[in-house]
């Protein structure tokens, strides 16, 4: 039996299909391989089982009072105990994280759909759209973040109830002067106007940084029209940055909403906010010192969860730190 060659041997192996890896394939597998990232994913994904089955597994209703119960220490009837006004604590938790999670999401994709569009924008047509749109970054961020928020939000929240309760009383629709809806609304818009400036300035980098390539070029000469080039080629190849942008966004978008809530300017009540339960139970902290401690350590743990899986992502989504 005669013995393969080295050239038969090179021309079977040719005649076989390359396997290769995605990038994306490439960066899960870097994920699951940092347990610091597989961390932060777990938490993440906690944090977001309980935003949305949080009302199934309640044992009490979050604004149930039981006066004659109040500020219980925590026990098996009440794993977290009980606040001021005997409402369970372990409900007002569920709740209030699915207020921070309902505004770390709604936020964090406003504020980043404002800043693609804006900074694709001002980085591919330059000119006087970058001008304008670098005069409202440098604006933007003259400002603390939680300065700003607080003062668009202490503005904007009166007229707003105003109107909605004008639009009630003219329309008989009773569900515009729930308060509750007007908090969300005005945290929202106001949270979104603060963050924008941060995912318009990575997004003008990386365009810059892209406008210049073959395919770009190549598009331009077949005459596709702008928004097109930037939807279907520069914002696709910048996604790795935006996704890592968009996970770090979650927690600061909620540590955000948190601070207004301790304020007084942010979610009120009816409503549950963990900042909210903080302020409220703030003069009891030496007596009740669980009624500060576990929104505060609950907060803290989800915002962690977030930057760690922020980190994991920005690790293996490039390939620099992959080697």
């Amino acid at each position: 039996m005669a013995t393969p060659t080295v050239a038969s041997r090179l021309t079977r192996l040719g005649d076989r299909p390359l396997r290769t890896r995605s990038l994306w394939s490439d960066a899960w597998r870097s994920l699951a391989r940092n347990r610091i990232a597989v961390l932060g994913l777990l938490i993440v994904l906690l944090v977001a089982f309980i935003a949305a089955f949080g009302p199934l597994i309640t044992p009490y209703h979050p604004d149930k009072q039981d006066l004659d119960n109040v500020k219980a220490l925590p026990s098996w009837e009440h794993w977290f105990g009980t606040d001021q006004l005997g409402r369970d604590y372990f409900s007002r938790i569920l709740a209030g994280a699915r207020t921070a999670l309902i505004v770390g999401a709604t936020v964090t994709f406003l504020a980043c759909g404002l800043g693609i569009l804006l900074g694709a924008a001002a980085a591919f047509y330059g000119g006087l759209t970058d001008l304008l749109v670098n005069r409202a970054l440098d604006f933007a961020l003259a400002f603390p973040k939680l300065l700003l928020a607080s003062f668009v939000n202490a503005m904007a929240k009166p007229p707003f109830q105003n109107t909605l309760d004008w639009v009630a009383a003219v329309t008989g629709l009773k569900a515009l002067n729930d308060t509750v809806m007007a908090d969300y609304v005005v945290v929202l818009g106001a949270l979104g106007l603060v963050l924008w400036p941060s995912y318009a300035r990575l997004i003008r980098g990386q365009i810059l940084s892209l406008r210049e390539r073959d395919y770009v070029i190549a598009a331009q000469a077949v005459g596709a029209k702008p928004w097109r080039i930037i939807l279907r080629h520069l914002v696709p190849n910048a996604l790795g940055p935006i996704i890592i942008a968009i996970t770090v966004g979650f927690g600061e978008a909620m540590l955000l909403e948190s601070s207004l809530s301790y304020l007084g300017i942010g979610i009120q009540p009816p409503g549950s906010s963990w900042g909210q339960m903080i302020s409220n139970s703030l003069d009891q902290w030496r007596y009740s010192p669980h009624l500060v401690a576990v929104p505060g350590l609950v907060l803290a743990l989800a915002v962690l969860g977030f930057n760690l899986l922020g980190d994991g992502l920005n690790d293996a989504l490039d390939p620099q730190r992959r080697r």
